[in-house]
C-alpha cells in the first residue's frame, strides 16, 4: 500500500523551529521528486520547497528561502523540511508530496501554527 505518512508538526512561537518529517511506504522514494507544499486556511495549496530525483538539487519559494531546508534520506525512505525563524505566516498545513510521471501521492498532512 502506497503512503505518506507526515509528522513534526505542532504549535511553536515565532522564530521557534520545526523539522517535518514524512515517512514513505509501498515505494522507493529515491525514484521521486518529492515536495514540500503548504495550505493556509481560505488560501490555495502552495510549494514551500523540492528536491530533484537524481541530484538532489533543491528550489525554495522565496518566502522561505534561508529558512527552510528540505531534504531526504534514502536509506530511511524519508523526506524532511526543516524550519528555522518561523513566522506567523508560516502557518498552515503542511503536505509532502512524490512525483513520478503520472504517479502523484500526498500525505494527509501536519498542522503547523506559529504564534505567541
Amino acid at each position: 500500500q502506497v503512503q505518506l505518512v507526515e509528522s513534526g508538526g505542532g504549535l511553536v512561537q515565532p522564530g521557534g523551529s520545526l523539522r517535518l518529517s514524512c515517512a514513505a511506504s509501498g515505494f522507493n522514494l529515491a525514484n521521486y521528486v518529492v515536495n514540500w507544499y503548504r495550505q493556509a486556511p481560505g488560501k490555495e495549496r502552495k510549494l514551500v520547497a523540492g528536491i530533484s530525483r537524481v541530484r538532489g538539487y533543491t528550489n525554495y519559494a522565496d518566502s522561505v528561502k534561508g529558512r527552510f531546508t528540505i531534504s531526504r534520506d534514502n536509506g530511511k525512505n524519508t523526506l524532511y523540511l526543516q524550519m528555522n525563524s518561523l513566522k506567523p505566516e508560516d502557518t498552515a498545513v503542511y503536505f509532502c508530496n512524490a512525483q513520478n510521471g503520472a504517479e502523484d501521492y500526498w500525505g494527509q498532512g501536519t498542522q503547523v501554527t506559529v504564534s505567541s
